[in-house]
């Protein structure tokens, strides 16, 4: 079993069980939100994408746009996994070609996220997905889509924009930018069970970066955290983590749920939707 953190103010609100009848929807209308440590459009999210269009439209709405500074050759990439994953699954797929702000204000492109049962946003560069989308149509169209019961997920990247502050990866001293606003109060890090490998002290520096009272997350890969704004439960191959400033980390394991209950300690969210 893990450990409880220390209720010590400095490290913000204790994660809490949630009873296994919780639900997993974000509120009376919203849909639920899946963030995602890795893994998109491949075999092991067959069974996490299936849930999430559970009783939703079978159509998917997924954006590469996180991918759009690496060329369009990578971009390319990202829509032909996504096309042949949702068709294998038998969902029918709509990818949304937001290479920019510019095209993010398309009319037509923000039109084509109505209708939607799951609106995915993949890996790549998180601060350039959250400030490409922010406060655009398309970032509009995908919040009304969430409310009126869509899910909305994000993988890799995806997750990390859809916080309240989003780091530049590529520039950790830079300050955060301003993200989605989906998920109040956390701090998310995908990819947890490699992040070490790749940079080391990264751990360390969200914890460090992250502001007063938020929550810090990590999520392993192939594996996902769905629900939300509050409730929330684990699936896929690994766990999901909670961290705190004194080193402790609270596992959850696949099947798990978790309150994530420092929402009212975060800013207002949505506003750049």
């Amino acid at each position: 079993m893990a450990r409880r953190m220390s209720p010590a103010r400095t490290q913000g609100p204790r994660p809490r069980r949630v009873p296994q009848n919780a639900g997993m929807s974000g509120g009376a209308t919203s849909g639920p939100l899946a963030l995602v440590g890795s893994g998109e459009f491949t075999s092991a999210m067959e069974d996490i994408d299936r849930r999430l269009l559970e009783g939703r439209p079978q159509r998917v709405v997924f954006l590469p746009t996180a991918a759009a500074p690496e060329g369009e050759e990578r971009l390319r990439y990202w829509i032909d996994l996504g096309l042949a994953h949702y068709r294998r699954l038998g969902f029918e797929p709509v990818p949304l070609s937001v290479r920019n702000r510019s095209d993010a204000e398309d009319q037509g492109l923000a039109a084509a996220v109505e209708g939607a049962g799951l609106v995915y946003m993949s890996g790549g560069n998180p601060a350039f997905l959250a400030e490409t989308l922010r406060g655009t149509a398309v970032g509009q169209a995908i919040g009304r889509a969430w409310e009126a019961g869509a899910a909305v997920a994000g993988c890799s990247a995806g997750a990390m924009a859809m916080m309240e502050r989003v780091p530049h990866i590529r520039e950790p001293s830079k300050t955060p930018t301003l993200g989605l606003g989906f998920v109040r109060g956390v701090v998310v890090l995908p990819h947890f069970d490699q992040m070490e490998h790749w940079m080391s002290g990264a751990t360390e520096l969200a914890l460090k970066l992250a502001p007063p009272g938020f929550l810090v997350l990590g999520i392993d890969e192939d594996t996902a955290v769905i629900g939300g704004p509050v409730e929330w439960r684990v699936y896929g191959r690994q766990s999901a983590w909670l961290l705190s400033a004194t080193g402790e980390r609270h596992r959850f394991p696949a099947g798990e749920k978790l309150l994530l209950d420092a929402q009212a300690e975060g800013s207002a969210a949505g506003e750049g939707r």
